[in-house]
């Protein structure tokens, strides 16, 4: 090893040998062109020599990188650079490795700025040439002479202390080494490279290359390496988290695509919804079949129960049968997960009384709409038993047997409320036992994103304190347990009795006294804290709790008061006028009206107040039952004063905790009820428009569509608005798109009816913006009919020139009907996205009349395309916005799903047809996600199916999606293809029943039931294809006899018998589809009725335009007997002459004018839909307008009226006004004085001077006045002073009882002025900060952390007490900041108590407290 010493001796001397050893080589080796460089001054000397430091430091410290760097070059040249960095290191002495240093390699040459223009320094191409000279072989010579230079300096830096003979010696053995080396070279041609000598005079001239690494160090290896470990690209980081939900591509949507279960029953949410989420709920299993069969079918509808349950309820027979039914219904839904589309086609036999013996009875158990209720209650009974296990888990890691939990109130849990109930009992029972024993949370509660657990709160309650004392060996004394009660009052008999005691309650209190007297509590205050033990627990017991909800379900009233704010804005016109005092209505009259929503939204907004309670017959009932549970059955005077302290315990544990828990979930359970009837309204509703199949002519046949000309106006301004005329054909596709300016001049008329010589249209639809819309429609109808236009009395010169003489009638007329269709999804498809997408080059009317034509064509096709702006239509006009918008989407979507798939759908057209295609997600089993990835694998396949059997077989959908959607999935037949002879070749060949509505797994029946219907044997049909008897059978002339004279109820009972598969229902279906393949079983498309029109084109409705009610009107054209006018809703009517004037014989010209606004009372509103005629008869007489609307504007009230408190609100109301028009403004003389409130006042004095003053009258009364003074900005003092008149013909003016003046310039300058001195002084001091309190408590507090060991206070303005001061100090950094309040005085400062006279005091006062 090399001696310590002598490697310390090295790394000391390092510095100076590399100056010396610079200094020799420039001198002896390097000849400068320019020598009188050797002359330089010191100085400048001294700069050169501090600059080649800093090159060696910056060189040492990039060289700690130059391992990695010449592996790297190893590599890309094949030559190894390890041995010039060793030879360029310090030599060792002898053969000892070298020893460590500072510096792993020092360059023999090092340039000065003058050596780069010396011209024997090697130049690029000299370098470039030196490769070709290392492979020739030469240059050896100069090698051998530049080693024996560098060998020399290298045993001069690094063993200077050696002789002649040593260095000799250890140049011969480094030049032997050296031709070893060479030899192993020449032996590897591969390896050979640059020699030594030549990079040293490489790096002498231009570096080693490594001089900017750490400029470049990010840009070759860092960014190779980076880009080498960079994971790879993905969506997610590309896009937007809000495009990845909207384009469903999260980790949940691929979720959902990939399980097989259907998407509807993966989510939490509709699948409109925008926000929908992934549902974490366990399934049902067979265990829990029967106990939630029993729980929902209860909770069905009320009817349901009263029918099934009642003993004289008309279905109280198959009570047990519905509960079958139910029973299946949820295992077909929550075990086989089955959507209720395909329970209610394919399983209907199973929700329907079946019974072999009686065939001929039919009883539907169960409707659609009470499926979809199974559906929803049965999601609620699985959370509950989720719940229910939980709180199991819980129980068990408690480690205690309570009999009363296992016994009586497990067997009761049936609500999520008793869950959490129990919950809260555990914990109150055995908190002191296991306090983390409840530390658990259920999978549809918020996320726990701290998973550190937090510090309890150490606050605890009353009754824990008391719990703990000995007034619980007290509350013992009562001599009945809580818990036993409670069973008592269960049971409706006394199980349990009461102990009595010898002592009445006083002297039994008194032994549980402190004998310390000092801290002893009297006997009636222990008493008290033992009636409130027994009163919490009572209150806390969890069948009580729910005895208590089942009380107020059914005896609940609810009343209505106005607040201040509610009694001014709540007039008898406004829509909350209804219910403003509503009086003790029952909970159960308000279950079907949306009215209890109303209530809520006006509590929401401050006008009224809403109390919930029970009568007084229902709570003294449940009282006493309570009492009874809870009393003694003794008769002596002390069995009586122990009985009245229960009653106080009853009479606590009603109003303390019971009734307050009754009251909050009675407003929660209602309003869920109510939105969950209202929501199912607006589903009924929505159902009302698309359950209608398209419209068809009658010459058309069911399931055909028509080819439709959609025509509008717009706006209908003749000066603005052309006419737009779109057709589309019968498959949906815009053929033709022309506009025309007007229907009057004969081209345009030519025009109109030469498109429909040439298009043909089924049907003429007729929309528009306006009321203008009308004359549109009349002039379509009279060209269409050849007539000429109708008379209209209401009409005359207006845009259409309807004044002119009637042209003659049409050469042809066109049977084709002209009608009005709803047009709100096509206002919303003029300017949505996917208008602008299917339609770019169409202008908005073109678009609304492409919306009129589908709409027609399809009204179910309109509104499943609008996807989650469904809820933007207008359903319920008054109430739809109370619904929650997921709840009301859920509801929509049912009806969505159950009418599409009622229909059917054509998977071929789904695919090609992307309009078609918004059907696909409300198939059953699918949904937006399952059927977007069906779509793409489809198209994949080439866009076309041949038969279902494609779904399995080219992995298309999940078993159990398809066993949901395959009856509803049809795949149209070419009616030219013939079955293939050969059974098994079915792979590519049509089957006639993929065009019904018939199941897979019942195709056998339905092949069975046509070999039967045909009379034939399995001998005539073996070589065919297995559906061909069904085309056989469908193209029967006779198909319809043969099929009827089938005994299917005979067919039904042997299937039973055999397999017990019910399929009576099943049967009847698939002789329907043999006959009629997805026969149209929609109603026929309805028309609109008059006034569906007229609010359609003006808005108005009938509440809105009724007889009686004032309008405004404008005169519009003058008549000798007749005024034409019209509304401000575009709706024309007349004035007659008689309605004119009180007279009625004066011309209308003497009494109105043209463009006049005048205000009429409508006396009738005619509605003449075949002759396109909506107009109102108006009435100006002063008479009649004399009377008012009132009456008829007026909102009714409701019939449980609080009547006296509306009178005496009424006449306070009244008091109020007359008080304020007769009370008098206040007037002082002095020039501060002004009639200001205090806002006005505040906002006088913002642009002010701190310290200005306001005095103004005081809202008190006559004998005070209130005086304003600006404290700081943002920050005014009102002071109220009052006046006593001294009886002596002077006032004295007193304020805060404690200062008195003499009048209001010393009030000024004594009080507010000094006042206002002693505020400056304190915000003048050092220790005052301004700001708020919450900065200088973060000020204190970051003193304190900067210095621990001291403490700090500060002052700051009071904002709640302007004019006053808060002390906040902080002890020490484990402390909290404490705040203090000072009040000013006009004299002083006062903290607490203590007044002080100037700050310096208070900060002593401060300091001794």
């Amino acid at each position: 090893m090399a001696d310590p010493q002598a490697i310390s001796d090295d790394s000391s001397e390092e510095a100076e040998e590399d100056e010396e050893e610079a200094r020799r080589i420039r001198e002896g080796f390097i000849v400068d062109e320019d020598e009188d460089e050797e002359e330089d001054d010191d100085e400048t000397r001294h700069r050169r020599r501090k600059r080649r430091k800093r090159r060696h430091r910056r060189r040492d410290e990039e060289e700690a990188l130059e391992d990695d760097d010449l592996e790297l070059l190893e590599e890309n040249t094949g030559t190894s650079f390890r041995n010039r960095l060793t030879r360029l290191r310090r030599g060792p002495d002898g053969g000892s490795p070298s020893a460590p240093s500072t510096s792993k390699r020092k360059p023999v040459v090092e340039s000065s700025e003058d050596d780069l223009d010396d011209e024997d320094l090697p130049q690029v191409q000299d370098i470039q040439r030196i490769w070709d000279d290392e492979r020739a072989g030469g240059g050896r010579d100069d090698e051998e002479d530049m080693d024996d230079f560098i060998d020399y300096e290298d045993e001069d830096e690094g063993a200077g202390a050696m002789d002649e003979q040593e260095r000799e010696e250890r140049r011969r053995e480094r030049k032997k080494r050296e031709r070893e080396r060479r030899r192993a070279i020449g032996s590897r041609p591969e390896l050979a490279g640059i020699d030594d000598m030549a990079w040293d005079e490489i790096h002498g001239v231009f570096g080693d290359g490594h001089d900017y690494d750490w400029a470049l160090l990010g840009d070759d290896e860092m960014d190779f390496e980076e880009e080498r470990l960079k994971p790879e690209m993905r969506y997610q980081d590309v896009f937007e988290p809000s495009e990845i939900r909207a384009r469903m591509l999260t980790e949940d949507d691929d979720l959902i695509r990939a399980q097989d279960i259907p998407e509807r029953m993966q989510l939490a949410t509709s699948s409109l919804s925008q926000s929908s989420t992934l549902s974490l709920h366990q399934s049902l299993t067979e265990a829990n079949l029967d106990d939630a069969a029993m729980w929902v079918t209860v909770r069905l509808s009320p009817r349901k129960t009263r029918d099934f349950f009642s003993p004289e309820g008309p279905y109280n027979m198959y009570r047990e049968p519905l509960v079958m039914a139910v029973t299946y219904a949820l295992r077909f839904l929550f075990v086989q997960e089955f959507e209720v589309p395909y329970i209610w086609t394919h399983k209907r036999d199973y929700i329907s009384y079946f019974n072999p013996q009686e065939m001929r009875t039919r009883v539907q158990l169960i409707s659609l709409a009470e499926l979809w209720r199974i559906y929803a209650l049965g999601q609620k009974y699985r959370s509950l038993a989720q719940r229910k296990n939980a709180l199991a888990l819980s129980y068990a890691r408690l480690n205690v047997e309570d009999e009363y939990f296992e016994q009586t109130i497990r067997p009761k849990i049936d609500s999520v409320e008793v869950v959490t109930d129990a919950t809260e009992w555990l914990t109150m029972t055995y908190k002191f036992k296991k306090q983390d024993a409840f530390d658990f949370q259920f999978h549809d509660d918020d996320d726990q994103t701290e998973t550190r657990k937090r510090k309890a709160p150490s606050r605890i309650s009353a009754y824990e304190v008391a719990k703990k004392s000995i007034v619980s060996k007290l509350a013992d004394g009562f001599g009945i347990k809580p818990h036993e009660v409670v069973y008592n009052f269960v049971a409706q008999e006394n199980v349990h009795f009461v102990d009595d005691q010898e002592l009445n309650p006083i002297a039994f209190a008194e032994q549980f006294t402190d004998p310390d007297a000092a801290v002893a509590q009297p006997a009636e205050e222990l008493l008290r804290r033992a009636r409130m033990i027994l009163a919490t627990e009572l209150g806390k017991d969890p069948l009580l709790r729910q005895a208590m909800r089942d009380l107020f379900k059914t005896d609940a009233l609810i009343s209505v008061l106005p607040t201040e704010r509610g009694m001014a804005k709540i007039d008898e016109h406004h829509p909350y006028f209804n219910f403003k005092y509503l009086h003790h209505k029952s909970i159960t009259q308000m279950m079907d009206t949306p009215q209890f929503l109303h209530i809520l939204a006006a509590e929401a907004e401050l006008l009224v107040t809403v109390s919930t309670f029970l009568t007084n017959e229902a709570k003294s009932k449940f009282e006493r039952r309570l009492n009874d549970a809870f009393a003694s059955d003794s008769y002596s005077d002390t069995a009586r004063a122990w009985n009245e302290e229960r009653s106080r315990v009853v009479q606590e544990a009603l109003e303390q905790h019971l009734i307050p828990v009754g009251v909050k979930w009675a407003r929660e359970w209602l309003r869920e009820e109510v939105e969950d009837t209202l929501a199912a309204h607006c589903g009924n509703v929505l159902r009302e428009r698309i359950d209608v199949a398209p419209y068809i002519t009658p010459e058309m046949k069911p399931g055909d569509t028509a080819s439709v000309l959609a025509v509008s106006w717009g706006k209908g301004d003749p000066q603005k608005d052309a006419i737009t005329l779109v057709f589309l054909d019968e498959a949906g596709r815009l053929r033709e798109h022309i506009k025309i300016d007007n229907l009057v001049d004969r081209d345009y008329q030519d025009e109109f009816t030469d498109l429909l010589k040439r298009r043909r249209p089924d049907v003429i639809v007729v929309g528009g913006l306006s009321m203008a819309t009308t004359k549109l429609s009349s002039k379509v109808r009279s060209l269409v009919n050849g007539e000429p236009s109708n008379s209209d009395p209401t009409t005359g010169a207006d845009g259409w020139g309807s004044s002119e003489a009637p042209k003659e009638a049409n050469e042809q007329a066109f049977n084709i009907p002209v009608m009005y269709v709803r047009d709100e999804v096509a206002r919303m498809y003029q300017h949505s996205k996917r208008a602008a997408d299917e339609f770019s080059a169409l202008s908005p009317v073109a678009k609304y009349c492409v919306g009129l034509a589908r709409y027609i064509q399809s009204p179910l096709n309109e509104y499943s395309a609008l996807g989650h702006d469904i809820t933007a239509i207008p359903l319920e006009d008054e109430d739809q916005h109370l619904i929650p918008k997921e709840k009301l989407l859920s509801a929509l979507e049912r009806t969505l799903v159950d009418v599409t798939n009622k229909v059917g759908v054509d998977i071929n057209r789904a695919v090609n047809d992307s309009y078609y295609q918004h059907l696909l997600p409300f198939v059953c089993g699918l949904g937006p996600r399952k059927a977007q990835v069906l779509v793409k694998k489809i198209s994949a396949m080439g866009g076309n199916l041949i038969n279902r059997d494609q779904f399995i077989k080219s992995s298309l959908l999940t078993t159990k999606i398809f066993l949901n959607a395959a009856g509803f999935l049809r795949i149209s037949r070419d009616p030219e293809a013939k079955l293939s002879k050969n059974r098994h070749a079915d792979d590519d060949v049509q089957d006639p029943l993929d065009d019904t509505r018939i199941h897979p797994e019942d195709y056998e029946l339905a092949r069975k039931m046509a070999t039967d219907a045909l009379e034939l044997d399995e001998e005539d049909i073996h070589d065919e294809h297995p559906s061909h008897v069904v085309s056989v059978i469908m193209q029967d002339g006779d198909n319809e006899r043969k099929l009827n004279e089938l005994n299917l109820d005979e067919f039904a009972v042997s299937m039973y018998e055999a397999n017990e598969d019910r399929k009576r229902h099943t049967l009847n279906v698939i002789r329907e589809e043999l006959l009629k393949p997805f026969s149209e079983q929609r109603a026929p498309f309805p028309s609109l009725g008059p006034w569906d029109i007229l609010t359609m084109l003006s808005g108005e409705t009938p509440r809105t335009l009724r007889m009686g009610l004032i309008v405004s009107i404008m005169v519009v054209r003058l008549e000798q007997t007749l005024v034409h006018i019209r509304l401000d809703s575009g709706i024309e009517g007349v004035i007659d002459i008689g309605y004119l004037t009180e007279d009625g014989n004066i011309a209308p010209k003497d009494v109105v004018k043209k463009g006049q606004t005048i205000p009429g009372v409508i006396v009738d509103v005619k509605l003449d839909l075949p002759a396109d005629q909506f107009f109102v008869k108006v009435s100006v007489r002063q008479s009649d307008l004399r009377a008012g609307d009132v009456l008829f504007r007026s909102v009714k009230r409701d019939d449980q009226w609080n009547l006296p408190q509306f009178e005496r609100d009424l006449e306070m109301q009244a008091r109020k006004k007359r008080a304020e028009i007769d009370r008098t403004r206040r007037v002082v003389k002095h020039p501060n004085f002004h009639n200001f409130n205090a806002t006005q006042a505040e906002n006088y004095l913002d642009k002010q001077q701190r310290g200005d003053v306001v005095i103004r009258p005081s809202s008190k009364g006559v004998d005070h006045l209130a005086v304003t003074w600006k404290v700081d900005d943002k920050l005014y003092q009102h002071i109220d002073v009052t006046e006593i008149n001294t009886g002596q013909g002077g006032n004295l003016l007193i304020v805060d009882e404690k200062h008195q003046y003499a009048d209001l310039d010393e009030l000024i300058v004594n009080h507010v002025q000094a006042t206002a001195r002693k505020v400056e002084e304190l915000m003048a001091h050092e220790k005052f900060k301004h700001g708020s309190e919450d900065e200088l408590h973060l000020f204190l507090k970051n003193f304190v952390a900067a210095n621990p060991a001291k403490s700090i206070y500060g002052f700051t303005l009071n904002r709640r007490k302007p004019g006053h001061f808060n002390l906040c100090f902080l002890a020490n950094k484990n402390s909290t900041v404490q705040t203090w309040p000072v009040r000013v005085m006009p004299e002083s400062y006062c903290l607490f108590d203590a007044a002080v006279a100037g700050v310096p005091e208070l900060c002593d006062a401060f300091k001794v407290r």
